[in-house]
C-alpha cells in the first residue's frame, strides 16, 4: 500500500505577529512573512524528495514526522492518520496540517 501525504498551510506568521514590531535585517531591509499561503496544499508522494517549490528549513522540520508515517507508524493526534506541526523559523513560523492519505 502506497502512502502519500498532503502538506496543507493553516497558519502563517509575521515577524510583527511574533514579536510585536517590524525585524529588519542588517541591511536595513524589512524582514517579510514566510511565503507559503495559508491553505496552500502539497502531496508528498516521495518521502526523500520535498514538492516542487517547498521551504527547504520547512522540510527539515517536518521530516521527523513524515518518516513515522511512511515507516507505518501514526502521531494519532488530533486523531488517527492526522496531525499539526510548525516549521522552526523563529521570526516567521508556518503551522503545518499533515494527511496520511494511503491508496
Amino acid at each position: 500500500m502506497k502512502t502519500n501525504l498532503k502538506l496543507t498551510v493553516v497558519k502563517k506568521f509575521s515577524p510583527e505577529d511574533i514579536l510585536g514590531q517590524e525585524v529588519k535585517r542588517h541591511t536595513g531591509e524589512r524582514i517579510p512573512p514566510c511565503r507559503f499561503e495559508e491553505g496552500q496544499e502539497f502531496i508528498v508522494d516521495n518521502h526523500l524528495t520535498p514538492p516542487d517549490d517547498f521551504c527547504g528549513q520547512a522540510w527539515q522540520d517536518l521530516y521527523t514526522i513524515l518518516m513515522i508515517y511512511y515507516c507505518g507508524g501514526d502521531c494519532e493526534w488530533p486523531e488517527p492518520g492526522v496531525t499539526y506541526s510548525p516549521c522552526g523559523d523563529g521570526l516567521r513560523p508556518v503551522i503545518f496540517k499533515i494527511e496520511k492519505m494511503t491508496d
